[in-house]
């Protein structure tokens, strides 16, 4: 079954009857794009785990760092990855929740404070809480993505898990708003419906990869899941339980790829496999001793191909990868963010399956580092239970499992935060009235 009208002429072909219950996931990255599929079947509280009933995965195509550069190569290649775990659950889908790399997303936190009575604290105090933070969210040509609670405080003591019921003077909130392009959002949406789909959610790719591959007590003491993906390298922060700060580095595995290509005068696929097969970002031993070879740029039938020591190609890597972790340490420095001393680092992401990653990371920065990859997840194949696909795995896991947003989504897809978004007092106002509105009938 084709999902988009083929550009040759072909009589398109309408879709089957969609499968009811179903959860999908649409992972947009800049190398493959991923999609897996879970029937109602297939999530298990007990454990809180998930089978996944179907998985497709295509080579990207019109994306770049979050951004589509080709709609309707983009929209074919979703369609494609789409049809593959469709047939493999054999069912269909009507929408997905898609995850978009960090590229284009920032995070903002806003806090909060109202005053109480002399009443235990409920439902009521919390939506006012919630309406004062929302109604300082205000941010030019931006779309709200997510709205996640960080912490409560009661009389300012922090660390409130759930302030209903106890007595203070006053409850003070602080959320993480986090926000995409407005363009960008726009451009996503419309992609996707030229697949015949529809966008259920928007997921920032580092809070599904970190939700997939950290431990209960890894968010709980602190942590850095750092996602490296082929465009960029993005991180999420943990701390006492909550997402604190996304951050995001437009460099990724890509650049390296990129890098040997120059540096040793081969085609990217030459480069790719070199890096696959051969790379490392520490040294190891014999690497001068030991030569490797890579296709020659051209169509030169008497060229051969490249023969190099594998030195040359850990001196093409191990600068580039502790770059980029130099680079993000920085920026987490400059965004503010506390970190706690023994706050661990979780790597995710297709790039940090290379050799040595780990080993550079912990000397970069001077804390324990780990490999991660999507928990909770069995009978995974092989192929698709790897790193790469946290982000796929973490945006159906959030869905059943939280953390939950502070407003549901449809509500927050369709508040605009720039100017005009102000709220107002009641009726069919903005959106972020409409969200309000939502708290004061719903929570």
């Amino acid at each position: 079954m084709s999902r988009y009208e083929d550009r040759s002429g072909k009589e398109f072909t309408p879709k089957a009857e969609v499968t009811p219950g179903l959860v999908a996931s649409l992972d947009l990255g800049a190398s493959k794009i991923g999609c897996f599929i879970l029937k109602p079947e297939g999530a298990r509280q007990a454990d809180q785990s998930i089978r996944i009933a179907g998985v497709g995965y295509v080579q990207s195509r019109g994306l770049r760092a979050g951004n589509i550069i080709d709609m309707d190569a983009a929209s074919q290649a979703i369609g494609q990855a789409v049809e593959r775990a469709e047939a493999m659950a054999n069912a269909s889908l009507q929408g997905v929740r898609v995850s978009v790399p960090g590229a284009q997303m920032a995070s903002h936190r806003v806090s909060a404070q109202v005053s109480l009575g002399t009443k235990p604290i409920s439902d009521a105090d919390l939506t006012r809480a919630i309406q004062s933070g929302l109604s300082q969210v205000r941010f030019p040509n931006r779309r709200c993505i997510h709205l996640l609670p960080v912490s409560w405080s009661v009389d300012g003591q922090s660390g409130v898990r759930d302030p209903r019921n106890l007595t203070g003077r006053s409850l003070g909130l602080e959320l993480l708003v986090i926000t995409i392009d407005e363009n960008v959002f726009n451009n996503i949406q419309q992609c996707v419906s030229m697949a015949h789909l529809e966008v259920q959610a928007i997921v920032c790719a580092p809070l599904a990869a970190a939700v997939a591959a950290l431990e209960d007590d890894e968010k709980e003491l602190g942590s850095i899941c750092i996602d490296m993906g082929a465009s960029c390298t993005t991180a999420a922060v943990f701390a006492n339980g909550s997402l604190v700060h996304v951050d995001c580095l437009n460099v990724g595995g890509a650049h390296v790829t990129a890098d040997i290509a120059r540096g040793l005068s081969t085609t990217l696929a030459g480069a790719e496999r070199l890096k696959t097969l051969h790379g490392s970002a520490i040294a190891s031993s014999n690497e001068d001793r030991e030569m490797v070879e890579a296709p020659p740029r051209g169509d030169d039938p008497g060229a051969g191909p490249i023969s190099v020591p594998r030195s040359i190609l850990k001196g093409i890597i191990a600068p580039r990868v502790e770059e980029t972790f130099e680079l993000l340490r920085e920026k987490l420095k400059a965004s503010g963010v506390q970190l706690e001393p023994g706050a661990g680092i979780v790597l995710t992401g297709g790039a940090s399956q290379l050799a040595g990653v780990r080993e550079l990371a912990v000397r970069v920065f001077d804390r324990p580092v780990r490999l991660g990859k999507p928990k909770r997840v069995p009978h995974l194949a092989d192929a698709a239970a790897g790193p790469a696909f946290s982000a796929a795995a973490g945006v159906i896991l959030r869905t059943l499992y939280g953390p939950r947003d502070v407003v549901p989504v449809k509500k927050i897809m369709s508040a605009r935060l720039g100017p005009g978004a102000a709220p107002q007092a009641s009726g069919g106002g903005s959106p972020v009235a409409k969200m309000i509105d939502w708290l004061r009938n719903n929570l």
